[in-house]
């Protein structure tokens, strides 16, 4: 398929600028892939599409304050932007400078921290902080929003450009699908029997990188760190077993589980993944996928067409369109059944 298949027309007034006054209070498109109807719903009537026999995969990554401001030694101002971090003083960055940073060089953040230049391996710089990195960005860093989010990040986006779950630092997006749900709603859902499951996948930078091919075949795909824990496999097989359903809550949660799954059985533990869904893949382990509404020609929208039908995510978008939906990261979810 080209790269085209997977472009639409979206009015720019569209695209959530900001997150709804409540995390609930979102719209929720219900996309069913094998019959192809679409039902408007709201994001509170989600409760009552799960059984008490299903579990619902959440991705608890933590999105880290990425973005810090810097110096050069010479006084020239940069833009470090953290990719992975390597352990407690070391992390891999993109750096925006009017000229490159040579290995050796050491760079300024804030009046106290400074960090080395070990070396560069592609596009990512290999620095060493004076200080934790993930104190130093805490202190000095920004949230890292997308480019479609014109706005600078104030306090607001501190707190709602993350899930209520999150737990363990390491993304540089948020698994915007979980944005939706507040902790009553979980208590609830698990109140009744549901099992409430994680995996954690470090989302980076390349999820906003363009697909930059004609032929999606020859896209390669950006390598994410994942793992799935032996109590989430446990908890999908027991649901299996029960003829309940697994819902994942996100791309992310759903690219870990097939990650995991590609031996033909879901298995626990982790690494790096760049497993490319598109249309012809074989799904093994979900079966219902939330999700947000995704950019044109971007690779989650090729995702999302696999599993729910490149003609009726087709429609399910134009019908978003018309009907107004809220659309990225700060916008309206759907849920999509998978398609035969």
């Amino acid at each position: 398929m080209r790269v085209a298949d997977f472009d639409y027309a979206l009015p720019e007034e569209l695209i959530a600028q900001h997150p709804a006054a409540q995390r609930r209070a979102s719209r929720l498109l219900r996309v069913d892939g094998a019959t192809g109807v679409l039902q408007d719903l709201v994001f509170e009537d989600l409760p009552r599409d799960i059984d008490f026999r299903d579990v619902v995969v959440l991705n608890d990554t933590r999105v880290i304050k990425a973005r810090l401001a810097a110096r050069k030694s010479t006084g020239g101002k940069l833009e470090v932007f953290v990719e992975r971090m390597l352990g407690t003083h070391e992390a891999f960055v993109l750096m925006r400078a009017s000229t490159p940073v040579t290995a050796g060089a050491t760079i300024a953040i804030g009046d106290t921290v400074t960090a080395e230049v070990l070396g560069r391996e592609a596009d990512l710089y290999h620095l060493r902080f004076s200080e934790p990195v993930e104190n130093v960005l805490e202190r000095h860093g920004s949230v890292p929003l997308p480019p479609y989010i014109a706005h600078a990040p104030g306090p607001d986006d501190v707190e709602r450009y993350q899930t209520v779950y999150a737990e363990r630092p390491g993304a540089v997006a948020a698994p915007t699908a979980g944005l939706h749900f507040d902790m009553p709603m979980l208590d609830g859902l698990a109140g009744r029997g549901v099992k409430i499951a994680r995996i954690t996948l470090h989302i980076g930078p390349g999820t906003f990188q363009p697909v930059r091919v004609d032929n999606i075949a020859d896209h390669k795909m950006h390598s994410e760190r994942y793992n799935v824990p032996q109590t989430t496999v446990d908890a999908i097989a027991a649901a299996r077993k029960a003829g309940g359903r697994i819902l994942a809550v996100g791309t992310t949660a759903l690219r870990a589980l097939e990650s995991a799954s590609r031996s033909g059985e879901l298995k626990a533990g982790g690494g790096e993944t760049d497993l490319f869904i598109t249309p012809g893949f074989r799904f093994r382990t979900v079966d219902r996928l939330l999700t947000n509404f995704h950019l044109p020609k971007s690779t989650l929208l090729m995702l999302v067409s696999a599993f729910g039908g490149v003609e009726t995510l087709r429609k399910a978008y134009a019908h978003a369109i018309a009907r107004r939906y809220r659309f990225y990261s700060y916008g309206d979810a759907m849920l999509i059944e998978k398609a035969p």
